[in-house]
């Protein structure tokens, strides 16, 4: 078998030295954005401000844009409109984190009794699950132990959400005034805010973990297969948080979205982002609160969750039985590596290359993906050299495979790549560079009905590639380490996620930034280069949710797989009625999600409208600018709205596994889990996908940037009109049911998995009666 080249002392400082890096890192660039002064007075064009020297296109632009770089009044504007989306966004997610604190406190509590229970609240030792010859801790233990890791993981998940909306918030001024010096030093503060929120939560993650199970040792010892299945409850207080984050935030962002524009540009005839429209700082806050703080949570918790799932897995294999620490802890290994392949690639964007030019913006986001990709490649083979033994084994239902280091640095591998050419192919059915959406926008000229068509079938075609790249992932790495293989391969794929979450959380920086030029008044030329950033950033918005997708699918394979062993199922077979009435049951499940999510958006949508004539028709002087609209009440109906309407979904989520579990066994709870796996997957890919497409298709129209789009524009042409009402029905597919089906099918999985000592005990009521 052999042993690691790493020792265990290694691995025990290389694991936190490398998320303290993430987070000191973190800190510098949030202190270099913090350079831009948002108070009048001072002059914010010298040019040694950012770190950079006199580069990222300032020598250029400096000249031609002197006209408003002193401008007290807009800095000072600025600043106004920046606190309040701020107020706005700080306001929804505490009442956000008070309805899901109570939430919290109730699922821990049915944790703790649902596993306790597991043996009658015993305090005595067990005989062990996989191996009944030793004695391993009480199943109280695993019930105390579970629940605490759950509220982890969920504070966790909470605190790296409020992080980077608190980081964004703070930032979008910010790029608006740096956009009057050029594009290239308006891009690097909106990619620095980005990479403070993605390096803060990678590293949080991390640490987190690592604190937990270094912890959870002390009184387990040498149990690590109770220890690792009691961490198992942090990926589910991770991902429970971010489907809330996510479903809540998506409604809020759609609602106030929808409000604002029926109101302020139909009724009222008053620009976009006009600031006397009580709704456009909840348009802006709707960015923040759903791209920003709900793509945290959601990321944050797909990392946990593979993190648990491959950590479950190796603590019954030949790393857990023969106690070998630095193997064990490969998966941790592998994402503090990451922390460090991101930092190197960050520094190509802020300062190895400069940008001078709007067309410069998207290669350069595009390079980071590439660059991470395979440095991260490099990195993952000599942690497979170092942190592995030659040759071990790994629990495969039952057995034991052996299996070699150059295998598992494979799995890893094909994970990580899976992702890379997820990503490319969701740029391209979703970016207005390409064809497909240029053939959706041309399909507009014969109005609205063959734009959906088109958009539609956009959607299901984009599926092909990424799923062939998912299977062929799951196929090689169940080939060489079984579950174990697809839970890093996962892992993999999330091993670069502080790039890609800078890239991420890039996108509602820029789009907050636009709306900021607007609301202040600024010159169009400022506005044209925010937009440009805009559109660079929805593009890789579009990637990143193709990520997060991806991953999804990968994880809860893994988890099921941890589920199916814990659950001591030898084998799911399809032909036993159990199984297949689950099956029917879990494809539905994302289906009826859906229509849940796409119908809260609508009615959350009319009571914003219902406020905003409100304060038209009663507050004196607020059309002609004179008084000030209440944003504050605008941000609470939305808030109120979203966080009724993203109860039910939730509820539904959370309740099937239990119900399934309780009731009818878990043989059936694994066709439900398997069902809804496949069948959420594909709606996920193509609903984020239809999305995507339409609103560029609108956005490649509106700029008039090639001799097609300008024989179908200008804005309020006819096929205008038509690419708006795509751009519309778009909304709610690509920015609430889209991206929280990636968290319905992990959720489902990781919750079966914490909760598979008790189904297997007590579980199938209704079978065990007839």
């Amino acid at each position: 078998m052999g042993s690691s080249i790493l020792p265990d002392l290694g691995a025990e400082i290389l694991i936190p030295v490398c998320a303290v890096i993430g987070i000191a890192f973190s800190l510098v660039q949030w202190l270099l954005v913090s350079k831009v002064k948002l108070s009048p007075g001072r002059d914010s064009g010298s040019p040694g401000n950012n770190g950079a020297g006199g580069k990222n296109g300032y020598s250029e632009y400096l000249i031609e844009e002197e006209e408003g770089l002193n401008d007290h009044n807009v800095v000072i504007k600025c600043a106004e409109i920046q606190t309040a989306i701020s107020e706005g966004a700080t306001s929804f997610l505490f009442t956000e984190y008070q309805y899901v604190g109570i939430f919290m406190v109730a699922f821990a509590i049915l944790i703790f009794l649902f596993l306790g229970s597991v043996e009658g609240f015993s305090t005595k030792s067990q005989p062990c699950t996989y191996d009944k010859s030793k004695m391993c801790k009480p199943a109280l233990a695993t019930a105390i132990f579970s629940t605490v890791s759950f509220l982890l993981g969920a504070v966790t998940s909470v605190v790296s959400g409020f992080l980077g909306m608190k980081i964004a918030t703070y930032a979008n001024a910010r790029t608006t005034l740096e956009a009057r010096k050029g594009v290239g030093k308006a891009f690097i503060t909106a990619f620095r805010s980005g990479a403070v929120m993605g390096f803060l939560l990678a590293a949080n993650g991390l640490l987190v973990l690592y604190i937990a199970i270094n912890l959870f040792k002390l009184y387990y010892g040498d149990d690590w297969g109770g220890l690792f299945e009691a961490i198992t409850g942090y990926g589910l207080g991770g991902s429970s948080m971010a489907l809330f984050g996510r479903v809540g935030g998506g409604i809020y962002t759609k609602a106030a979205d929808v409000g604002a524009d029926l109101v302020g540009k139909v009724e009222r005839n008053i620009p976009e982002d006009d600031p006397r429209n009580p709704a456009v700082i909840a348009d802006n806050v709707g960015d923040n609160v759903g791209d920003i703080a709900g793509m945290g949570s959601d990321l944050f918790g797909s990392y946990a969750e593979s993190s648990c799932a491959a950590l479950v897995v190796a603590s019954i294999s030949s790393f857990g039985i023969n106690h070998e620490l630095t193997p064990m802890l490969y998966p941790l290994i592998i994402s503090s590596v990451g922390i460090i392949v991101c930092l190197i690639t960050t520094l190509f964007a802020t300062d190895f290359f400069e940008i001078k030019a709007v067309k410069e913006i998207e290669p350069s986001l595009k390079r980071q993906l590439i660059i991470s990709t395979v440095l991260m490649t490099i990195g993952i083979g000599i942690v497979s050299w170092v942190a592995l033994p030659s040759s071990f084994t790994i629990f495969n239902f039952g057995d034991q495979k052996a299996v070699k280091n150059w295998q598992l640095f494979l799995c890893v591998a094909v994970g990580l790549w899976a992702g890379l050419i997820i990503g490319f192919v969701t740029e391209y059915y979703t970016s207005n560079a390409y064809s497909p959406v240029q053939d959706v926008a041309d399909s507009c000229r014969t109005g609205a009905a063959t734009n959906v068509i088109f958009g539609l079938a956009l959607g299901y075609k984009s599926c092909i590639v990424p799923i062939f790249a998912i299977a062929i992932s799951i196929f090689v790495s169940f080939s060489f380490a079984a579950m174990y293989g697809i839970a890093v391969a996962a892992l993999g794929m999330l091993s670069t996620i502080a790039t890609g979450l800078a890239i991420d959380a890039y996108g509602p920086i820029s789009d907050n930034a636009g709306g900021i030029a607007e609301m202040a008044g600024m010159s169009h030329r400022i506005r044209e280069r925010t937009d440009a950033l805009d559109a660079a950033g929805n593009t890789t918005a579009a990637i990143g949710k193709g990520f997060a997708i991806g991953s999804a699918a990968l994880v809860s394979l893994a988890l099921f797989g941890a589920f199916v062993s814990r659950a001591a199922i030898s084998t799911v077979d399809v032909l036993t009625p159990k199984v297949f009435i689950g099956l029917l049951v879990g494809a539905m499940l994302p289906y009826w999600f859906s229509a849940m999510t796409m119908k809260s958006v609508g009615s959350a949508a009319l009571k914003m409208v219902e406020e905003v004539r409100r304060q038209f028709n009663t507050i004196p002087g607020l059309m002609e600018g004179t008084a000030k609209p209440d944003y504050a009440t605008c941000v609470k109906i939305s808030t109120d709205a979203s966080i009724k309407e993203m109860i039910p979904p939730g509820a539904l989520v959370m309740l099937t596994p239990l119900i399934v579990g309780i009731f009818f066994g878990v043989e059936t709870l694994s066709g439900v889990l398997a069902g809804s796996l496949v069948s959420g997957v594909q709606i996920a890919i193509s609903a984020s996908n239809t999305g995507g497409a339409w609103d560029n298709a609108k956005k490649y129209i509106e700029a008039g940037a090639s001799e097609h789009a300008r024989t179908l524009g200008p804005k309020g042409s006819e096929p205008h009109k038509a690419a708006v009402i795509g751009d519309t029905i778009g909304d709610p597919l690509k920015d609430t049911s889209g991206p929280s089906l990636n968290i319905l099918i992990k959720l489902m999985a990781v919750e079966s998995l914490v909760f598979a000592p008790f189904f297997a005990t007590h579980g199938g009521l209704l079978f065990k009666i007839f």
